[in-house]
């Protein structure tokens, strides 16, 4: 492989594991927030336990995250210079705000999240969580507004062979940016209700714990119904908006080879891009790509042969991530809409065939968000910008394909040894239940003692 693709591969891989770490955190802050408020405003210690029972565990993933997102930036300047110094003067605000204002608000409130109790009163301590909560989405939002710009570049001029910003609120204000950053925030949410869901159908398949378990399972069976219907919404308009910025990754995302008025919808396809073709399509639901990509059932959608072939995403895993995506997208409001139902009657602990299906369905929301960030980087290909610079463009000019296989390397072990201690980590203090899962965390409560 050539620097170009081991490059690719690098970014992919470390990107790709960094995500696993963010979608939790997104959500489970949130809940973490909403459970020490319960706490604060009716005095039941059971929701105190909640608290740092899930805080325990929003703490570790949190901090494997930051070690993880640490080694993305210096891919920009090792493997990438070119791709650095032609963005630079774009990327550098929202990453310098994401890092000043962001990640400045999150470490300082964390630090009195972690060592407040009992120092400050409940209210300052809540409101602690709740400042990190917000600041862990304030971070994703300006990642994601840069992000959105590669997308769909905006506010710009051309000078010097760069890209120099000239008008910030246009970066500030990007609708892709603000769509992806709201599909992906949602996504997370429904990340962290999964995760809850399925660590408190453990104990409950084993019974214990079973009154602060079902109030966990119920919190996050209504968090997750609300951010599944949502995740939905958004991604609509989120398809909408790819339609009208890159008609090469909706072609790709639907398989259309042909340019087409009234496009339809087909259920079954099998793509053939070596013919330039569907092998197969079946179930055709007509004009429905039309109307979900321009909202006119009679819209000319662009098939890939209008585009030159190395102008075109590759076809196949965008097209098989976005099916899987929105097959799994549809798979979760309807788990969420059971669990919502089953949680609020009583003897939870006895739907044993729900909690089962909870506790297997953990992974899928992780599954999806990967398949998601597999359609927006693909689908984008062969551009790093679209439209403006070509990945193979921004690739640093004096590495050496061998010196990116030996990073890769590095990067591939180091990461394989973070995620087992993360996983592992996770599943040791989701074992021990609330007696034994914030042990040297905070002070014990009156039933913990």
């Amino acid at each position: 492989m050539d620097a170009v693709s081991l490059s690719r591969l690098q970014f992919a891989l470390t990107t790709g594991f960094h995500f696993i770490f963010v979608p939790l955190t997104l959500g489970l802050s949130i809940l973490v927030a909403y459970m020490e408020t319960r706490y604060v405003r009716s005095g039941d210690e059971m929701y105190l336990r909640m608290t740092k029972f899930w805080g325990k565990l929003f703490l570790i993933n949190f901090a494997l995250g930051i070690v993880t997102g640490i080694t993305l930036e210096f891919q920009f300047g090792m493997n990438w210079a070119e791709y650095s110094r032609y963005v630079g003067d774009i990327f550098g605000a929202p990453l310098a705000i994401e890092a000043t204002v962001a990640f400045f608000l999150e470490s300082t409130f964390i630090g009195l999240w972690i060592f407040g109790w009992n120092r400050v009163s409940k209210r300052v301590h809540a409101l602690s969580i709740w400042l990190v909560a917000i600041a862990t989405n304030l971070s994703a939002l300006w990642i994601l507004l840069a992000n959105g710009w590669m997308q769909k570049p905006v506010g710009y001029a051309l000078r010097g062979g760069r890209a120099e910003m000239v008008d910030f609120m246009a970066m500030a204000t990007n609708e892709y940016g603000w769509l992806k950053f709201g599909h992906t925030l949602m996504a997370g949410y429904v990340v962290a209700a999964f995760f809850v869901m399925g660590v408190s159908a453990w104990h409950l398949l084993r019974k214990s714990n079973t009154r602060f378990f079902t109030a966990s399972f119920r919190t996050a069976a209504a968090f997750g119904l609300a951010s599944a219907l949502l995740v939905f919404v958004i991604g609509d308009f989120h398809g909408s908006s790819v339609a009208r910025s890159q008609p090469t990754k909706l072609a790709a995302m639907e398989s259309v080879w042909n340019t087409t008025r009234g496009a339809p919808f087909s259920l079954i396809v099998v793509p053939d891009p070596g013919k330039e073709r569907n092998a197969v399509e079946a179930l055709k639901i007509p004009k429905l790509v039309s109307f979900l990509a321009y909202r006119d059932p009679n819209a000319k959608v662009l098939g890939l042969k209008a585009f030159p072939p190395a102008d075109r995403p590759p076809v196949l895993p965008v097209f098989l991530s976005f099916r899987g995506m929105l097959g799994l997208g549809l798979l979760f409001i309807a788990l969420t809409l059971f669990a919502f139902i089953y949680s609020r009657r009583e003897g939870l602990e006895s739907r044993r065939t729900l909690l089962r299906v909870m506790l297997y369905a953990l992974p899928l929301p992780y599954l999806a968000s990967e398949l998601g960030w597999i359609v927006a980087e693909m689908g984008r290909q062969p551009w790093v910008v679209y439209g403006l610079l070509r990945t193979s463009d921004g690739v640093s000019a004096s590495v050496a394909s061998s010196q990116v296989a030996f990073s890769l390397a590095g990067f591939t072990l180091v990461y394989g040894l973070l995620g087992a201690l993360d996983v592992s980590l996770l599943a040791k203090y989701a074992r021990k239940g609330p007696e034994g899962g914030t042990e040297g965390f905070a002070p014990q409560t009156t039933q913990e003692a």
